[in-house]
């Protein structure tokens, strides 16, 4: 059993490699590119900047929900998630992951797009400090926010997982822009 001092962490083997899983009290709370060996350093890093506990501990139970919908999304049986989220950070960034939670599976969107979304349509830089902050990848797509004139910029796993990400939406429904 997982104590509310620490968090679990699983590893989970997906189509663009291996994700590590973070659940801080039954909340998912961080994704990481990477296998867990690969990403304990930076995970813990990161729980103690966000004042959460770094203790790791692997439970495979405790991350079963989030790991059953990520491999669902995999499996194209899944276009949106139905997780609790636990998510700190600034209460602009919050708003930025919010509606980074609205573009729907298949469509993209510009960082423009995303601050005249939340009414502030000259905060575009800070629309993508935010979206770079998101501690919850794939979850809170981030991947489907795109440059004004539709190129990949930015990704935390890197363009060629941002890429096949989007490829994988577009097969199985039919992309547009905001």
């Amino acid at each position: 059993m997982v104590e509310k001092n620490e968090l679990a962490v699983c590893e989970l083997t997906t189509p663009i490699g291996p994700l590590t899983l973070a659940v801080y009290d039954q909340q998912l709370c961080h994704i990481d590119f990477g296998a867990l060996r690969e990403t304990r350093e930076a995970l813990t890093a990161w729980t103690r900047r966000q004042g959460l506990p770094a203790g790791l501990r692997e439970s495979a139970d405790a991350c079963r929900q989030a790991a059953d919908q990520i491999r669902r999304y995999f499996a194209r049986e899944r276009k949106t998630f139905d997780l609790p989220l636990f998510m700190k950070g600034t209460p602009f960034q919050k708003e930025v992951w919010a509606y980074l939670q609205t573009i729907p599976y298949g469509k993209t969107c510009s960082y423009k797009d995303v601050a005249i979304g939340i009414g502030r349509p000259k905060a575009v830089r800070a629309v993508g400090a935010a979206n770079n902050r998101n501690p919850i990848p794939i979850v809170v797509p981030c991947h489907r926010v795109v440059g004004r004139d539709g190129s990949l910029v930015g990704y935390g796993g890197g363009l060629d997982k941002k890429k096949w990400l989007l490829g994988m939406e577009k097969e199985t429904f039919s992309a547009v822009h905001c």
